[in-house]
């Protein structure tokens, strides 16, 4: 398997929780700027606006940002019902 298969699963996350974590650690780790990150992930420079801000707001509440993992696994998971 090339590189590119492992990069790609960071690089170009198909999770919508994974793609935010993604977006934002590019933003206040890679300290990338919002329009290239936006653009890198194909979306809006208002939406990252719109992430930093909401995640921000979290850390200064002492609140845990909608994708860590505690945040994830407190969710209940549906049951499928069978037709």
């Amino acid at each position: 398997m090339d590189r590119s298969t492992y990069t790609d699963y960071f690089l170009k996350p198909q999770q919508a929780t994974q793609r935010r974590y993604e977006a934002l650690r590019a933003v206040f780790v890679d300290e990338e700027s919002m329009q290239d990150v936006a653009q890198r992930f194909g979306l809006t420079y208002g939406t990252i606006r719109n992430w930093v801000s909401e995640f921000r707001r979290a850390c200064d509440a002492g609140e845990e940002p909608p994708f860590s993992f505690h945040h994830i696994a407190a969710v209940p998971h549906r049951t499928r019902v069978m037709m």
